[in-house]
């Protein structure tokens, strides 16, 4: 019988440019102590950890949790692309939902290099072969970076299929910029225009210009996951309980479908999202705040639509009529999203947790979606995977 697992503790630090952070063991320690101390526990109280990173040696989880305390708990090592974070939070609300813990630490983090997303391990195949020959038919450009390729192709899919004009990428950037000027922890809090973005250095002539890419970025955020019975016994915040979550991963149709959205994960994240609003009986009209995988400003797009936030086809009509931001139907990515925010792999899907908690708690400051009450959360990993949580205020 599954047990309901609520959302206690988070925390996070400002996340900053390669080499102007501190190391991803310290990065770590920090975010989870945040977590530990707004949960009102200590680490004596912890029975498992999950630690998602991307780049890194192995048993490095280790490396940050014995920073925090050394009990001879379990603690497990995550690394599922850049879906790793909500992967751990998967892992850790399985746990406590089976009766297996009823407090779980999880923690995320990434000491990230400049520059763009690339192969680390040149003599083995890469897990990105299918998803590259796909590409190399389907849209060409082999000398433009493989994040870039793919999401920008999956862009031009969505424009040639529905007309949608470049603006509209370029307005969700924009917006995003808005959102993150309200938030002290994130990379960028600039605003800039639309036609700032379109201004920018154009990476793939007419698809894409390198305002609409996120950052390489370095950073940690955590969460602390209690069962209901562990946060009465201690008396602890349980105002924030998940609702829902799915895990899915690719089916033939990434590679077979000859489309470019389909193979960045737009059937993974439709999958999920069905999900989950069948976990929670909720449906995406009655969300109030949606925190997504905006690596690209065209991902973003094509999730409003994986996600049921607007029809499929709908996009442009959802971003022109202001329905992604304050005053609209949901407001999205209030923290700026991975665009503006900043996205550290393994720490990006709990940095989404840690925004959209303290929107259910009304605890968000400027950004603060008034009366939000139900919130999702979409994190997705190429290679791949897709992780769709909901929250909801208790």
């Amino acid at each position: 019988m599954s047990r309901q697992v609520f959302v206690s503790g988070v925390g996070m630090i400002p996340f900053a440019k390669p080499g102007a952070s501190a190391s991803y063991d310290q990065m770590g320690a920090d975010a989870g102590r945040m977590a530990l101390q707004d949960a009102g526990i200590g680490f004596e109280d912890v029975e498992q950890a999950y630690v998602g990173y991307v780049y890194g040696d192995s048993t490095s989880g280790q490396k940050a949790v014995y920073q925090i305390g050394m009990s001879g708990i379990p603690v497990v090592n995550v690394n599922n692309n850049c879906s790793t974070g909500s992967t751990a939070l998967f892992l850790a609300r399985q746990a406590i939902a089976g009766g297996a813990a009823d407090c779980v630490l999880v923690l995320g983090f990434e000491q990230m290099s400049p520059g763009a997303l690339g192969s680390v391990f040149k003599d083995r195949p890469s897990p990105f072969d299918a998803f590259d020959a796909v590409t190399d038919k389907l849209v060409g450009m082999p000398q433009l970076p493989l994040a870039l390729r793919y999401f920008g192709g999956a862009g031009l899919a969505h424009m040639q299929k529905y007309g949608t004009p470049l603006e509209s990428f370029a307005k969700i950037r924009a917006k995003a910029s808005r959102h993150a000027a309200n938030n002290p922890l994130a990379l960028f809090r600039q605003v800039v225009t639309a036609e700032d973005v379109l201004n920018s250095t154009m990476l793939w002539p007419g698809v894409m210009t390198k305002l609409m890419a996120c950052p390489p970025t370095c950073g940690a955020a955590a969460a602390v996951l209690v069962s209901e019975k562990f946060a009465r016994e201690r008396g602890l915040n349980a105002g924030v309980f998940i609702a829902g979550q799915a895990m899915t991963t690719d089916k033939p149709g990434t590679f077979e479908s000859g489309d470019m959205m389909r193979l960045v994960g737009y059937d993974m994240s439709k999958e999920a999202a069905a999900k989950v609003y069948a976990q929670a009986g909720i449906g995406p009209d009655q969300l109030d705040v949606v925190e997504l995988h905006d690596c690209f400003a065209h991902n973003e797009l094509i999730t409003y639509e994986a996600l049921g936030l607007c029809p499929e086809g709908g996009a442009e009509k959802f971003i022109a009529d202001g329905d992604n931001t304050y005053g609209g139907k949901v407001v999205t990515n209030p923290s700026g999203g991975l665009l503006s925010k900043g996205h550290p792999l393994g720490a990006t899907g709990l940095a989404q947790c840690f925004e959209l908690t303290h929107q259910l708690r009304g605890t968000a400051g400027d950004r603060q979606v008034q009366g939000a009450r139900v919130a999702l959360q979409h994190n997705l990993g190429l290679g791949g995977a897709c992780v769709v949580t909901m929250y909801q205020a208790a």
